[in-house]
């Protein structure tokens, strides 16, 4: 009998710690299930399932971690894991953190402020930019943070990590990619930002789904402005990029969208949304100039289900206009 209940002690103690922080550890998931309809077909889609885990491991350190499942057509199960982000956060002093792993890169409002789960949305997608091989969407390395600093809330934002073309566990190339943002929240529901990313893009190597031929170095210049109060929601925000290519010199991307929604009820939210790029003499890729309207309407049923319903009409260059209505239902559980 004394050493079963030796045993159970030694186990108690042992396990002691997950005891004391496991109530620490939250799991959420979010889900999205689409209808589209366009003139050559409709469909049904699942979208993401998105495995949100936070954890406190102490009073200083914490864990972030999101994981998402989504259909792939070229996978033996048809759905395929990706990790999104994985984050271990110190906390140095105050707001001030040291950060490292793989992150959103904090590039502008929407890839710092939204994760992947649409029930947080604005809209039923991301705007053009985030599709378009523009935006470095994660950045995996480490880096220092502040947030809600002083009476204007002041944040920032100062990363270095593998840069375009590497993968999450080995870099191609001596350099590193550096991000650089800050903003300010002038009143509660308006936050203002600008950013500076600035990488090397070696020859040969593969970032954005295409092969460079030749070395390009990227910076990326944004601008954004949020304000969503009461009633009215206001989001704009401006990427332009400035890429010296070899033997071809400087070329120019300019990314933008503007986004405003008006809430006539309480769960009722029409919105518009307006996106547009355009490629100046790229040389080291295949680009077309775009632009993508959206007008559509949000029912906010609570703050963890919301219905969604747009018209989108694509435009690219060199390519037939793309019109459709999709339909959305976004949870979080």
């Amino acid at each position: 009998m004394m050493i079963k209940l030796r045993n159970y002690a030694l186990m108690c103690m042992l396990a002691g710690p997950f005891f004391v922080h496991g109530q620490n550890t939250q799991i959420r998931g979010f889900a999205n299930i689409d209808y589209a309809h366009s003139k050559t077909g409709s469909s049904f889609s699942l979208g993401e399932q998105d495995l949100f885990i936070t954890s406190s491991i102490n009073d200083r350190i914490s864990f972030l971690g999101e994981t998402i499942f989504r259909y792939s057509a070229t996978s033996s199960t048809l759905f395929a894991a990706s990790v999104e982000r994985m984050i271990v956060n110190y906390n140095v002093y105050g707001n001030h953190n040291l950060i490292a792993g793989r992150i959103h890169t904090p590039i502008n409002y929407w890839n710092d402020s939204y994760h992947h789960g649409r029930v947080f949305f604005p809209t039923i997608d991301r705007p053009l930019m985030f599709d378009n091989n523009i935006i470095p969407l994660h950045s995996t390395g480490v880096g220092i943070q502040g947030k809600d600093l002083g009476s204007l809330k002041f944040g920032y934002n100062l990363f270095v990590a593998n840069g375009l073309g590497s993968n999450e566990i080995l870099d191609n190339d001596k350099y590193k990619s550096f991000t650089a943002s800050a903003y300010f929240k002038p009143s509660r529901n308006m936050r203002i930002g600008a950013s500076w990313y600035n990488d090397l893009i070696s020859k040969g190597a593969s970032a954005h789904g295409m092969l460079y031929t030749r070395q390009v170095k990227r910076n990326l210049a944004s601008l954004s402005i949020a304000n969503f109060g009461k009633k009215l929601e206001l989001l704009a925000e401006a990427t332009v990029g400035f890429d010296d290519v070899d033997s071809v010199g400087n070329k120019t991307t300019v990314a933008s969208y503007v986004y405003a929604g008006y809430r006539i009820k309480d769960k009722v939210i029409p919105y518009v949304r307006y996106d547009d790029i355009q490629y100046h003499g790229e040389g080291h890729a295949s680009m077309k100039k775009s632009s993508k309207m959206v007008i559509g309407v949000r029912y906010q049923i609570n703050y963890l289900a919301v219905f969604k319903l747009e018209y989108q009409d694509v435009r690219t260059e060199g390519s037939a206009d793309v019109n459709k209505i999709i339909a959305q239902i976004a949870v979080g559980f």
